[in-house]
């Protein structure tokens, strides 16, 4: 039998293509989104002395602003599937001169964390987000009671068609599946207590934070617990 290569929808190729060959033109061409990395990081209630870690961390452009909560005796632990974008972080980290900064190259499921993390941030990885193991992953690495935020786009309301079309062709670089666009934090939601929601620009963003259970055992109850969303949404046109 001949090993047939996989085959990649047109938005798997291109979100490929944008955290690999073009990897050296992310931080380019995300420029205009660092205020709403912004939003999402000071979600994060961190304190000095924290450990965060930064989930899917790409080019590490979250890093200085976690440190400006964390200081120097906190730590950032970023995580990334792609060299290129993992190469670029630990530049980044070696650069600016930030010894308290760890980058690793995996899956977030295969990830060597080894600690348990004070805080955890998803920005911009709805790929990540939409898969439960993955998220199950980062949660479980979490001492009780932290702090958890995620942030990105999501669809707006069905009805305006055509601000979809956009928000479609803004994040199709870097989404290889829309799968669950609408509610982004569903999974998350179901792990995290409380989790508020923060909707803006039209509904095309929002920010999403709240904590793990203090008692690990409650959180393993509420784990099938299904029904209307908990998320308080505060929509901002």
């Amino acid at each position: 039998m001949i090993d047939q290569a996989p085959v990649f929808t047109p938005e798997q190729s291109a979100s490929l293509a944008a955290y690999t060959t073009n990897a050296h033109r992310y931080d380019e061409r995300t420029r205009a989104f660092q205020h709403f990395r912004h939003a999402i990081v000071d979600a994060l209630p961190l304190r000095p002395g924290d450990v965060v870690l930064d989930v899917g961390c790409g080019t590490g452009l979250c890093f200085s602003m976690l440190l400006e909560k964390i200081g120097s005796r906190g730590c950032v632990l970023g995580v990334d599937a792609a060299p290129e974008m993992v190469a670029a972080a630990r530049q980044r980290a070696a650069r600016e001169g930030w010894h308290n900064v760890v980058v690793s190259q995996a899956p977030i499921t295969e990830a060597p964390i080894g600690v348990s993390a004070d805080a955890a941030l998803f920005c911009a990885v709805h790929d990540i987000l939409q898969s439960e193991e993955a998220v199950r992953a980062v949660v479980d690495s979490l001492r009780p009671g932290a702090w958890v935020a995620a942030g990105g786009g999501k669809w707006a309301d069905g009805w305006m068609i055509a601000l979809n079309l956009q928000v479609r062709a803004l994040h199709a670089p870097y989404v290889a599946d829309f799968d669950g666009f609408d509610r982004p934090w569903r999974h998350l939601e179901r792990l995290i207590q409380d989790l508020q929601v923060r909707e803006f620009a039209f509904g095309t963003g929002y920010v999403a934070a709240g904590r793990t259970a203090r008692d690990p055992l409650s959180r393993s109850s509420a784990d099938g617990i299904t029904g209307p969303d908990r998320a308080a949404t505060d929509r901002h046109a």
